[in-house]
Formats: C-alpha cells, sequence, structure tokens
C-alpha cells in the first residue's frame, strides 16, 4: 500500500528568537484570531450514516467522486491548488531545496541487472531523465544498448515502464507500461534483437507477477476484469485470475488457469518453478501473508493441481525444488521465519532446514547450489549464504549499517547481484559470485557530495508502553548539538513493511541543509517479524501512534530537536499515521506532511485496492472494528478548537491505490474545523499515483515544496 497568508511575522520571529521565547510565541498563536488565508469555500452535505447506534457525519462525502468524471471535484481541487501554489511561492527556501535535491538527484543510477541466457539486462538513469532506460548486454563486459527508453512515451515524463522479465533464453522481454502514476499496466513483448514489439499486447492486469514459461512459448499473468465505463479508478478490485498468454495470439485467446469466482476478494500470483514443471499459484486475501498454494503441473494440461496450503494462516515463499520437494521461506512455527522443506505428495510434513533466531528472515532465494538468506538485525541488512540442505557456507559482508536487495539467480548459475545502499550512500550494485564468494562491483555511482560528511546514529526509545523502538537519526557532522534542529521524523508502522536504511536524495537534502532526518521503526512493520506486526494492527493500532508520538518527545528530551521545531512525515498508511498523530498531540508538532494517506477509515474498504487492508484495519461492518476505528480515523477526530500545526496534505488525480477522496475530505475537514492560525493546504499532483512511476522532476518539485514548508514552521534557515 501501498504511502500527504499567515503568521509570516511569527515564523521570523521564531527563527532568531530564543527556544522560551519562540514557544511563548506559539502559545500566543493557538489563540490568535483565525488566519487571513483564504481556503476554498468547500460545499458541506447533510449526510449521516448510522452505524451501530452511532450517527457518523460525512460532509464532503461528494469529495470522493473521480475527479475525472465529476466537474465539481475537478473545480474544488483547481480551486485548492491555486491557494496552495500562491503560498508555496512565498517560501524563501524553497528554491534552494529544488536547486540541492537536483544537484543530488543528478548522478548515474543503476538497477539490479538480470541475465537470461548471455544476455544481462538492467535499467539506467544518467541522473534526471524522468524514468529509468532499459539496456542489455552481450555478456557481462559487452556494451549496453538501449532496449527501451520510455522518456519518449509521453510530454510529460508520466509513462513508465513497469515490471519486466526476459524470457529464459534472453530472446524476448515482457514488459508492462504504467501510465500517469495508476495500478493498472498494459503488458507488450519486445524482440530483444530487434528492439521491436510484437503484436502482444495484454490490458487490466494489476498487482500480477509476470512469468515466462521455460519454453519461451509464451507467459502467465493474472489480470481483474474490465471495469465499467469510467469506474476504472475507483471501483473495487475483485475476481484476479491467472492467465496464460501464448506468443503471437491475441488476448481474447488467452487460457485460464486458476480462478476462485467463489471466493471473489482472492488475489491469485503465478511462478514458474525453477525446473519449469510447476506453475505454482499463490492466493491471498488481503495485505497479511497468508497465502494458500496450488500447484499445477506445466507438462500436463488440464490435469488436476495439488493444493499444498489452504488454511490462509502463514507466510509461504517459493525458494526452489528438487522434484517433488519444495523449499519454502515461512513464518509457521517461526514468528521470525525459518527455512522448511516438504515433499508435494506430503505436504503436511516439514522438515526445518534453517531455525528461527534472533535476526528476522525477510528473503531467501537460490542461486546456483546456494541459497541466500536475507535478515534484519534491529532494522539493519545481513544476508548469508547456506548449502541447499541448510548447512551454513559463509556470510555476506556488508559494506555498513544499511540495507541490501536483491540476491535473485537461477539454479543453474552460481552468479548474482544485490543493491546496497544507506542514507547517506547511495545504491552502489555487487556481482557474487556464490561458488568462490568473491564479490565485485558491477556499478558505482560517482557522487557529487562527500557521504563522509553524514552521520548515521541508531537509537532506542521506550514507548508509552516500556516497548523499545529503534529509531534511526541522520544529521550533518560539525552541526551544533548544543541546542535543538529542525527536524523531520519520519514513519510508516504497518503492512509488515520495514523501515531499512536508504538512501534519498530529497531528504539527503534536508540534512545537507542543516535539518535532522529522524526514522522510527514503528510497531506494525517487519522489523522484528511477526509478533512486530502484531503489535501495531487492528485492535493494537494505537500502539504504531504512540511510538511516533513517543519518538517525537524522545528527540526533544535528548535535545536532537526542541518543541517548535518538529515536523512529522509519511505516505500512505504513513499518512494515516500522521493524520492521526497530528489529532491526537497537535502540540507535540510544528508541521506535518501527511501523504497520500488513509484518512477515512469508515469507508477505505470501499474503493479499489482498499478492501485488502482490512488485515490490518479491520472492517468498518464489524462493530468491534468500527468503535476502534471511529476512534483514531484522521477524518473523524479533528479537534475543532485546537491549535493545529502546519499541514501541506499531498495527493494525486491519479492515485488508484488510496484513492484522493481520502485527503480531500480531511483537508476540507480540518479547513472547516477551528484549528489554529497555521496554514492547513492541500497539494494535489496531476497526472500522478500513489508514487511508483512518478517521473523525477515531480519528485524534486514535491519535496521541495513539503520541505521548504516544513523549514518554515520549524525554523530551519534555508539558504
Amino acid at each position: 500500500m501501498f504511502r500527504k497568508n499567515l503568521s509570516a511575522p511569527l515564523a521570523l520571529v521564531a527563527l532568531i528568537m530564543s527556544p522560551v521565547a519562540a514557544e511563548a510565541a506559539a502559545d500566543a498563536a493557538a489563540s490568535a484570531p483565525a488566519p487571513s488565508l483564504a481556503y476554498p469555500d468547500t460545499a458541506r452535505v447533510d449526510t449521516v450514516d448510522a452505524q451501530f447506534g452511532v450517527d457518523v457525519a460525512d460532509p464532503y462525502r461528494w469529495l470522493e467522486d473521480d475527479v475525472r468524471v465529476n466537474p465539481k471535484v475537478a473545480a474544488w481541487v483547481a480551486a485548492q491548488n491555486r491557494v496552495t501554489d500562491a503560498y508555496l511561492d512565498t517560501l524563501p527556501g524553497r528554491d534552494a531545496f529544488k536547486a540541492r535535491m537536483t544537484e543530488l538527484y543528478d548522478y548515474e543510477r543503476f538497477g539490479l541487472p538480470r541475465k537470461a541466457g548471455t544476455r544481462y539486462f538492467y535499467t539506467r538513469n544518467d541522473g534526471l531523465q524522468p524514468q529509468s532506460v532499459l539496456f542489455v548486454r552481450e555478456g557481462l563486459k559487452g556494451d549496453g544498448r538501449i532496449l527501451i527508453d520510455p522518456n519518449g512515451w509521453a510530454k510529460d515524463g508520466a509513462t513508465a515502464l513497469a515490471e519486466w522479465a526476459p524470457s529464459e533464453d534472453g530472446k524476448h522481454l515482457l514488459y508492462s507500461v504504467q501510465d500517469g502514476g495508476t495500478d493498472w499496466r498494459i503488458v507488450r513483448v519486445k524482440d530483444v534483437a530487434t528492439g521491436q514489439d510484437l503484436s502482444d499486447e495484454i490490458r487490466w492486469v494489476k498487482f500480477s507477477a509476470l512469468d515466462w514459461a521455460k519454453d519461451g512459448s509464451g507467459f502467465y499473468y493474472s489480470r481483474f476484469p474490465e471495469p465499467k465505463d469510467g469506474e476504472a479508478f475507483q471501483s473495487l478490485n475483485e475476481n484476479h485470475a491467472v492467465y496464460f498468454h501464448k506468443l503471437g495470439t491475441p488476448q481474447s485467446a488467452d487460457t485460464l488457469i486458476h480462478a476462485t469466482p467463489g471466493k471473489p476478494k482472492l488475489n491469485n500470483a503465478a511462478i514458474v518453478t525453477d525446473d519449469g514443471k510447476y506453475l505454482l499459484v499463490v492466493g491471498s486475501e488481503g495485505t497479511d501473508e497468508r497465502y494458500s498454494l496450488t500447484l499445477y503441473p506445466t507438462e500436463k494440461p488440464g490435469a488436476k493441481p495439488t493444493v499444498l496450503v489452504d488454511d490462509f494462516a502463514n507466510n509461504w515463499e517459493y525458494v526452489t525444488n528438487i522434484g517433488p520437494r519444495f523449499t519454502f521461506l515461512t513464518n509457521k512455527g517461526a514468528p521470525r521465519q525459518r527455512l522448511v522443506s516438504l515433499d508435494i505428495r506430503k505436504p503436511a510434513a516439514l522438515t526445518e532446514l534453517v531455525a528461527e533466531n534472533d535476526a528476522t528472515l525477510v528473503g531467501a532465494s537460490r542461486v546456483g547450489d546456494r541459497i541466500i538468506l536475507s535478515y534484519l538485525g534491529d532494522a539493519k541488512s545481513e544476508a548469508r549464504m547456506v548449502a541447499l540442505d541448510g548447512r551454513p557456507v559463509a556470510n555476506i559482508n556488508l559494506a555498513d549499517i544499511g540495507s541490501a536487495s536483491g540476491f535473485g539467480g537461477k539454479s543453474t548459475d552460481p552468479e548474482t547481484f544485490y543493491a546496497f545502499s544507506s542514507y547517506a550512500r547511495p545504491t552502489t550494485i555487487y556481482r557474487l559470485d556464490t561458488v568462490t564468494g568473491k564479490t565485485e562491483i558491477f556499478a558505482e555511482p560517482k557522487l557529487t557530495f562527500d557521504p563522509k560528511q553524514f552521520s548515521v546514529e541508531q537509537r532506542f526509545f521506550k514507548s508509552k508502553d516500556g516497548t523499545e523502538v529503534p529509531m534511526f537519526v541522520v544529521m550533518k557532522k560539525g552541526i551544533d548539538r548544543s541546542k535543538g534542529s529542525p527536524t523531520v521524523l519520519y514513519g510508516y508502522g504497518g503492512f509488515n513493511v520495514s523501515m531499512t536504511p536508504a538512501f534519498s536524495p530529497t531528504r539527503l537534502a534536508w540534512v545537507d541543509k542543516g535539518g535532522v532526518l529522524a526514522i522510527a521503526n514503528l510497531r506494525g512493520g517487519g522489523e522484528y517479524g511477526k509478533a512486530w506486526h502484531d503489535a501495531g494492527r487492528l485492535d493494537k493500532k494505537q500502539n504504531v501512534f504512540d511510538d511516533f508520538i513517543g519518538a517525537g518527545e524522545y528527540l526533544i528530551a535528548q535535545g536532537i530537536t526542541g518543541k517548535g521545531q518538529l515536523a512529522i512525515e509519511g505516505g500512505s498508511n504513513g499518512g494515516l499515521l500522521v493524520g492521526a498523530v497530528t489529532n491526537q498531540r497537535p502540540d507535540l508538532f510544528a508541521a506535518a506532511l501527511p501523504a497520500v494517506g488513509v484518512m477515512d477509515m469508515l469507508r477505505f474498504d470501499r474503493f479499489t485496492a482498499g478492501r485488502y487492508w482490512t488485515d490490518d484495519y479491520g472492517y468498518p461492518s464489524k462493530e468491534q472494528d468500527f468503535k476502534t476505528l471511529l476512534a483514531y480515523s484522521p477524518y473523524h477526530n479533528i479537534r475543532d478548537g485546537a491549535a493545529y500545526p502546519a499541514v501541506l496534505v499531498t495527493t494525486a488525480d491519479t492515485d488508484d491505490r488510496v484513492v484522493p477522496g481520502h485527503s480531500f475530505k480531511y483537508t476540507a475537514a480540518l479547513q472547516h474545523a477551528h484549528a489554529g492560525s497555521k496554514p492547513h493546504l492541500i497539494r494535489i499532483e496531476t497526472r500522478a499515483g500513489h508514487g511508483s512511476g512518478k517521473p523525477t522532476d515531480k519528485i524534486i518539485s514535491e519535496a521541495a515544496d513539503k520541505y521548504a514548508f516544513a523549514a518554515k514552521w520549524t525554523g530551519l534557515s534555508v539558504e
């Protein structure tokens, strides 16, 4: 999921006054008259839903309509953007942030290579290209040639190359096109030698694995039925089915492999096994890693499938197989996960290959005759290599505290690639030979800054209930630490997603300008396995908010930041987080940046992918879940009369993951409330979605706006 003109003299005063005086000025602002900033008029309607004896008002329901369909919503969006743009134009640090972010983005970036036949496929961006370009090499040391350049697909750069996969022999490339940030994909096939597209085109693909048959005759994919006219960006996604497409045939001739009409809410993804003899269909009901496994023999079309797992109780990630003996990563009997094998003829009997340990096992892949295991130890990456039977072989030495990803490969080839990055270290691509253990650099960026100028610390703080929570703190070396610094605190806290150290040019620009960046590893994430996730979802969701509030209080208590210097940021589920804690502790924060957030917790499951999120949030239609959701829903808990921080909501018109109506309704309610003198604005991007596929220039422009806004309200002087 997923992942929001007044008192200018006061802001200027806060820059030069002592923390005590600035706090007094902030208190005075809380009782100041309504802001002179004129928000657009937003019509309120008399919509009230009676749920479990509670009358729930929803005066802005009309803002849920698709901006492409309802002209009143389109007019509201235009009016809000005019007000926001005019305000952002006044921010003194905006141009400086944009310039520095552009400099930090302007370096050569490579994606992880994939080998197919004798060819190597990888993406490359020369620095400021809107979209990365797909290259192919003939051999490891061959010259790269452009195979797909999506930068010519749209004038605004908002049409992106999304998923792609070469055939086993490297002769064909399967790729998908993402337009304007939508989750929908158009899938096409390219002849690698000639660079020409074949006639094949597949539509209405979403949340799909793309996997070739081993003989290259075609590929497997998943799709939804074609939506009704005008409903593509809002209708619920149901009846996900797996198909096989034979090259050279129309989509209408594709073979239906697996469907679940009796369970329309299931998602179904297809994976071809290492030996090509089986198709493994993984079924899921939501975002939780609770799966079913159904096995189809590819050499016997029409044969009855074997159901390996059907209880939707645990995570099962296919690693490899040797004949009927399959290896999986699972959390069955191991909250931090382990490696097991089973015989598909007797799937109930598990053999443990690698036991659970203190670090959290987050990935496993077979490369040649080795299995590479990826772990998180206190949210930092570790990598270990074992034999096929689980016996330890070696640890893989990583460069620093950071995040490693990749390690994909084939059972027939000992070569693998992985990426490593950290907060002040952009991604470097490494090549590893699993037989010799030799590691070498495949691609390393030339930088426009010195990573040694920045420090990364890991801190641990206690949350409200005494739970110890880790947090990374990034700052520029030599910063004056005798007094608090303007700080951006980032969080997510949901869906088993781990916040690991990663490089971001936009966030580094904040640090480079003298701000502090803090990233909290909240409960609800996957940093410490299933128990950590479970402690931050459903009726435990308040723990996530308490953790985030605790992180802010810790930063102030430790003198890292001061009251009136702390901004909070989060996207998607993190946007919900920011909205919820802003309602609960508006006094703690100077500014809030909720991006593409889930803000109406009583109607999230009615649109597009929202129905999947019940695993983390619960069901608004169930009384106990309803009570829990209503208690923290950002839209429903805005505190009239409280002095709120400055708020800049960000969203996009083509977001069909978290539909923009969430942010629209929340902003309208916040602007209507008597919530203090600071600005409460929304920035609505056009031809952009939930985040993926966004062109580089739009990423920089949005980030410059957000951090200039945060700088103004936290007192960061940007030159």
